[in-house]
């Protein structure tokens, strides 16, 4: 207890400070200790196996997936993963590198990847496997790799290239069939994970998937307006399915034409309620602590979205400072709902910090 108190103060002194300050070593060690912890831990778990026998119902989730068995789900270690791979990057001198290290390392070994990716089409469901959330994340985890200067990385980056190649390959498959978007707040949403794709794509100069994508965000969203984000969010929603369609817009269109869309996709009580800040009323519920998330989420997502509107537009100014006020009132939290929240919500504040303008 005395530890968890001593942490909170940690964070609320750093929070009382701008949200647009970088976070600090001392903040990035207390985060790392997340999912360091968690990535081993392989309980408890949810495994999401759509089972076709007796015999792969019984196997345990190390069993089923060598690398991504830990974080209660797999698409939590993935991004357990990207978070300590990116935390390396900033901050080189961590002093739990080692330990960093040897986790990663334990993790992107080729042989594992290529039994992670041996899963999707091994059995009867599986080729939907955590589409398209946990696919996206995994791009994510292979865009910072790539994009890692130091030679550890790019030896990671080889070794999990048989999964990435396999989420690749059906992400482009799926895309034609795929003819209406997810517009939930959890998981599936259609536009999170094309703009995570989006980013994939841009660095890897794979323009014919680029292509895919764009194609099929201005398919799903171009045509969209007066959206009804009045009535979001969902009980458990971490996601805002309007702001994500926004963000992947804001991606796919060029500043003039962003602006010229966005004026027709809000009313001003649409604005007002995404500005509100979410209640959570039990952080030890596992769907409820969602909506921590989504203070985090919305932060990124009005960061991004206002870095391109005009200055103009009066809600560029509202919405970093709604993004702001996000950051400052969750971040303190993220200790204080067990592992409900723990196990994931530190990858989420550390995406809406480091990789937003």
């Amino acid at each position: 207890m005395k530890k968890v108190i001593v942490l909170l103060g940690l964070f609320c002194a750093a929070c009382n400070l701008s949200a647009q300050t970088k976070l600090n070593q001392e903040i990035a060690l207390k985060l790392s200790r997340m999912p360091l912890h968690c990535i081993p831990s392989e309980f408890p778990n949810k495994t999401s196996h759509l089972s076709d026998s007796v015999a792969d119902a019984r196997l345990l989730p190390s069993e089923l997936h060598p690398v991504f068995y830990g974080c209660l789900d797999w698409h939590s270690s993935v991004h357990g993963h990207w978070m300590l791979v990116r935390l390396l990057q900033e901050y080189p001198q961590l002093p739990n590198r080692d330990s960093i290290i040897a986790v990663l390392d334990n993790s992107f070994q080729r042989d594992k990847m290529e039994r992670e990716a041996s899963y999707f089409g091994k059995y009867t469901a599986s080729n939907t496997y955590e589409r398209t959330y946990g696919w996206a994340w995994l791009l994510k985890l292979d865009e910072a790799l790539a994009s890692g200067k130091d030679p550890v990385f790019q030896k990671w980056h080889q070794s999990m290239q048989p999964l990435t190649q396999k989420i690749i390959s059906l992400w482009k498959a799926y895309l034609p069939k795929q003819t209406y978007p997810n517009r939930t707040g959890v998981h599936p949403n259609t536009a999170f994970g094309l703009a995570f794709a989006y980013d994939w794509a841009k660095q890897q100069g794979d323009t014919a998937f680029l292509h895919q994508i764009s194609t099929k965000a201005k398919e799903f969203y171009f045509g969209n307006s007066d959206m009804p984000a009045y009535l979001e969010p969902d009980g458990s929603d971490f996601f805002s399915p309007s702001l994500m369609a926004a963000d992947l817009m804001k991606r796919v269109l060029d500043k003039k034409a962003f602006n010229t869309w966005f004026e027709q996709y809000y009313k001003t009580r649409s604005i007002d309620r995404l500005c509100a800040m979410p209640v959570v009323s039990d952080r030890s519920d596992y769907q409820t602590v969602h909506l921590d998330g989504l203070s985090f989420s919305r932060a990124w997502c009005m960061r991004s979205i206002s870095s391109q509107l005009s200055d103009r537009n009066p809600y560029k100014v509202r919405f970093k400072t709604a993004s702001d006020a996000f950051l400052n009132a969750t971040l303190p939290q993220i200790f204080n709902g067990g592992y409900g929240g723990e196990h994931w919500l530190a990858s989420f504040a550390i995406y809406a910090l480091l990789e937003t303008p």
